[in-house]
């Protein structure tokens, strides 16, 4: 079984301006010799996770594929080195993102179940949009003269709340396609075969950036705390199901929420969603998410809410000014879970507050600053 090392993660996505051109192949080139000299080269193979933004058609199908102009020689330079090293070419493909970037993507063709309009492409025929991309990326290896150059798929997934699109239906409904899709090895129309492919991800990430969109903090087929949001089969059978979390140990059943005597236009409150967000997590919040319902009243307590079990429910956690208040009221509404965090944990010398962490063994990751 063959193990990878994988340098740094989406380094030339078009948001970054180049910041990474000058060092990413660098660093991959420095832990290629490290391995040499460890004596694990023919072990281990180094790799690098590309966005599907590195690769692009000039006539919208996949035979058009080439690398993007402005990156073309470098990449052919990383590629030529994977090639020379035995290491695959490793790439995130993700549906959802075109159709959040693009209100006029069609809808149906980024799942796999047949219902979209196919695309001919000189007799190969798609019907969803993870094939079309991939094989873009076929094209681009085999016009440039690696077109038998192994493929992974780095990371593939749905995000469940965050934007009108994520939804734990749209999720089940895209993993559990895709699962189905390649679990029959035929592959695409341009590499048939098996598909190696990383499903992102295990469960939510209530600190992660959410630059790229609020959905970034959804992309789990867990809830922060290991329960599965739908079931899904993983396996070749239909005996799979998710199992959750054993021994999750909660805090009080208690919650920090708007004062119904506090005032709507009271000049307090805006600055203190303001910081509770900042520092918590209202992702959950707005238009088409699993919360969009909330009046304002709602919108505030679940923001303070947010903020109050993020500090473990310490009673000045729930001290905004003359706006607050603890209930034992559940003030959930419908599909708006308003959380209650898990009891602290203390492990030897490092503290764990409110968080479950599973390691998963699928990649080991190595983040080079130069």
């Amino acid at each position: 079984m063959c193990r990878y090392v994988a340098v740094g993660n989406e380094p030339f996505l078009e948001t970054y301006n180049g910041s990474f051109l000058r060092t990413t192949f660098p660093a991959l080139r420095n832990v290629q010799a490290a391995l040499i000299k460890a004596g694990l080269s023919n072990q281990v193979k180094v790799t690098v996770p590309l966005n599907a933004d590195v690769y692009e058609s000039a006539s919208g199908v996949p035979s058009g594929g080439d690398f993007r102009a402005d990156i073309h020689d470098l990449m052919l330079a990383i590629v030529k080195f994977l090639s020379d090293n035995g290491g695959p070419f490793t790439v995130n493909i993700y549906p959802f993102i075109s159709l959040y970037s693009d209100s006029n993507f069609p809808v149906e063709y980024a799942f796999f179940d047949g219902n979209s309009s196919p695309i001919n492409d000189g007799g190969a025929t798609y019907y969803n949009m993870f094939d079309a991309n991939h094989d873009t990326l076929v094209r681009a290896l085999q016009k440039n003269g690696y077109g038998n150059l192994p493929i992974i798929i780095g990371e593939i997934g749905w995000p469940t709340d965050g934007d009108r699109n994520a939804n734990n239906e749209y999720a089940r409904r895209f993993n559990q396609g895709f699962m189905s899709h390649i679990s029959g090895g035929k592959g695409t129309p341009m590499r048939p075969g098996p598909i190696d492919a990383y499903l992102f991800s295990l469960i939510d990430e209530d600190a992660k950036s959410v630059d790229p969109g609020n959905f970034e903090r959804h992309w789990g087929i867990f809830t922060y705390d290991g329960r599965p949001k739908y079931q899904i089969n993983l396996g070749t059978t239909n005996s799979g199901s998710l199992v959750p979390a054993r021994s999750v140990h909660y805090l009080q059943k208690k919650w920090c929420v708007m004062k119904p005597s506090a005032r709507l236009d009271d000049p307090q409150v805006a600055p203190s969603v303001s910081y509770a967000c900042g520092l918590a997590d209202c992702t959950s919040l707005g238009y088409g998410t699993s919360c969009g319902n909330l009046d304002a009243r709602g919108n505030i307590s679940y923001a303070f809410n947010s903020y109050y079990q993020k500090n473990n429910q310490l009673d000045t956690a729930c001290k905004f000014p003359n706006l607050s208040m603890i209930t034992k009221a559940d003030p959930s509404v419908g599909s708006c879970i308003f959380q209650i965090t898990m009891e602290p944990y203390y492990g030897g010398a490092e503290r764990r507050i409110g968080s479950l962490r599973l390691v998963v063994g699928l990649f080991l990751f190595v983040l080079i600053i130069l």
